[in-house]
C-alpha cells in the first residue's frame, strides 16, 4: 500500500505543478467555478449552473487554443554567482536572445528548479520533525511526510518575473531574486517562457532545458573570539606552501605574490625583472594548527539540530585567522575526512564548500571520528568541537584529548528541551533555533 501512496503523491504533484505552470491565477479561478457549476448543474432544468459551466468551458478552450499559437524561437543563459548562503537574498541573470525577426512583448519568465519529488527509498526511510506526534493515519499514509520532503528538497521558491519586450534579433536581461531555504546545491533544470493568451487565462510555454547548480553554502553567525590557546606544534617536514613565517625555516624556492603574504619575503630584485610581485617561499616546521571536529552522527538528514550544527562549524571556520595557523576540518561519512584551509593550503571558501554538502553518517559508530581526531592530535595546537550529544562516546573523546594536553573548547547543539547533565562549566550548550544567542555568550 506505500508504494501505491507514493505513486498516487507523485501523479497528484505532477498535476498540481503543471496546472499551476499553464494557468494563470485567473485561470485557476475560472477552473475551480468550472468545477463547481458541473457539481451545482448536474439539474439543468432548476439552476442555471450548467450555463455556467458551458461558459466557462468554452473559454477555457477557447484560451487553451489561443495559447497553441505562441512559436517564438529564444534561447538563454543563465549567470549564477559563485555561491549563496542559506537564508540570505541572492540575485542572478537570465539573459534571453530573441532569434526571430517579430517583436516579442507580454512575455513572462519562469525559472524552474529539479524535481523536488523524493524517491520511493527516500519517501520510504525519511522521517518528518514530529511525525512520532501525529495521528495514525497520517503516519500511514504519509502525506505530511510527503510535502515536507518536497519543501525540503525544493531547496528555493523562485518568484515568476516580466520579461521586457524582446526586439527582434536582440536580447534582454532579467534579473532574478531568490533566497535559498537550505544549505546544498540548488540544482536548476530549465528556462521556461510564458505568454497568457488574450483571455487572460492559460499561459502558453516555452521550455528551454538549462540545467546548472548553484553551491549554497551554510548560514553563518556571528561568533566572538572563542580564544583557543594552544602553541606551535611541529610538523613532519612542513607543509607545502606554507606562507606565513615559522620557528624553523628552510629556503624552497620562489613564487608569485598572493594576499595575506608579508612584506618581509618579498624579492625586490624578482619583482623588478618581471614586474609582479615575487615572494621567497620557506619550508615551516612549526605553527599553529586547529582542528575543527564536526559530529555528524545520531542524526537524521535535515533535522534542526544537525543542520545548526553545521551552520556553528561554518561560522567557527570563518572566525579563525587562517593567515597565521592551519584548520582542518574533521567529520565521518562514508569514511574520515579532513579538509586543510590556511597558510596557502586553502581558503576558508573551499571549507565551506565542504560543509555545504556535508550529510549525516548511519554506518558508523562515533569511535571513527575519534580514531581520526587522535590520529592527528600530536600536531595540533589546539581542537574545537562541535558536537550533537553529551553521552559516553562524546565525553569520552573530549577526556582523551585533555588527557594529551590538547586545548579543547566544545559546543553541544541540541534540539530545545533537550538537557544535557554532566556538561562542564567551559562548555557552550547551543539549542536550535536560538543558536545566534547562544554564541553571543561563548
Amino acid at each position: 500500500m506505500r508504494r501505491v501512496w507514493y505513486r498516487w503523491f507523485r501523479s497528484v504533484s505532477s498535476l498540481q505543478h503543471r496546472l499551476g505552470r499553464r494557468l494563470t491565477p485567473a485561470g485557476r479561478l475560472a477552473l475551480a467555478a468550472f468545477g463547481a457549476a458541473a457539481v451545482v448543474g448536474l439539474d439543468t432544468n432548476r439552476t442555471l449552473g450548467s450555463q455556467v459551466f458551458a461558459l466557462l468551458g468554452a473559454l477555457l478552450v477557447l484560451a487553451t487554443a489561443a495559447s497553441a499559437t505562441f512559436r517564438a524561437r529564444l534561447s538563454a543563459r543563465r549567470v549564477l554567482p559563485r555561491f549563496a548562503t542559506a537564508g540570505q537574498p541572492v540575485t542572478y541573470r537570465v539573459v534571453l536572445t530573441n532569434e526571430t525577426d517579430a517583436r516579442q512583448e507580454g512575455l513572462v519568465l519562469l525559472d524552474d528548479l529539479a524535481d523536488p519529488r523524493p524517491s520511493f527509498e527516500e519517501f520510504t526511510r525519511a522521517r518528518e520533525p514530529g511525525e512520532e506526534r501525529r495521528n495514525w493515519f497520517d503516519r500511514t499514509v504519509g502525506y505530511p511526510r510527503w510535502m515536507w520532503l518536497v519543501a525540503r528538497n525544493r531547496g528555493a521558491v523562485i518568484p515568476r518575473r516580466p520579461v521586457p519586450p524582446l526586439p527582434p534579433r536582440d536580447e534582454v536581461e532579467v534579473r532574478v531574486e531568490v533566497t535559498p531555504m537550505r544549505r546544498g546545491r540548488l540544482r536548476f533544470a530549465a528556462v521556461t517562457i510564458a505568454r497568457p493568451d488574450p483571455l487572460g487565462l492559460v499561459q502558453a510555454l516555452r521550455r528551454l532545458p538549462l540545467p546548472q547548480s548553484l553551491v549554497v553554502l551554510p548560514r553563518r553567525y556571528p561568533v566572538p573570539d572563542i580564544g583557543l590557546p594552544g602553541t606551535r606544534k611541529y610538523q613532519p617536514g612542513g607543509v607545502a606552501l606554507a606562507s606565513s613565517v615559522g620557528d624553523s625555516e628552510e629556503f624552497v624556492a620562489l613564487r608569485d605574490y598572493r594576499p595575506g603574504d608579508p612584506l618581509r619575503r618579498i624579492h625586490w630584485k624578482s619583482w623588478a625583472r618581471v614586474g609582479k610581485p615575487v615572494v621567497k617561499e620557506y619550508l615551516d616546521e612549526f605553527f599553529v594548527r586547529h582542528a575543527l571536529v564536526l559530529d555528524t552522527f545520531g542524526a537524521a538528514d535535515g533535522e534542526p539540530a544537525f543542520e545548526e550544527a553545521v551552520s556553528v562549524a561554518a561560522s567557527i571556520a570563518v572566525s579563525i585567522d587562517t593567515q597565521e595557523s592551519l584548520l582542518d576540518l574533521m567529520f565521518v561519512g562514508p569514511e574520515a575526512y579532513c579538509f586543510t584551509a590556511g597558510r596557502g593550503l586553502g581558503h576558508t571558501d573551499r571549507m565551506l564548500e565542504v560543509l555545504a554538502s556535508v550529510g549525516v553518517c548511519r554506518d558508523r559508530p562515533f569511535r571513527a571520528l575519534h580514531t581520526a581526531v587522535l590520529e592527528r592530535v600530536g600536531t595540533l595546537s589546539g581542537c574545537v568541537c562541535v558536537l550533537l550529544a553529551w553521552d559516553a562516546p562524546r565525553r569520552e573523546l573530549i577526556r582523551h584529548l585533555q588527557a594529551l594536553g590538547t586545548p579543547t573548547r566544545v559546543f553541544v547543539v541540541t534540539a530545545p528541551g533537550v538537557a544535557l547533565p554532566g556538561l562542564p562549566a567551559d562548555a557552550r550548550h547551543l539549542v536550535a533555533g536560538r543558536i545566534r544567542e547562544g554564541l553571543a555568550l561563548a
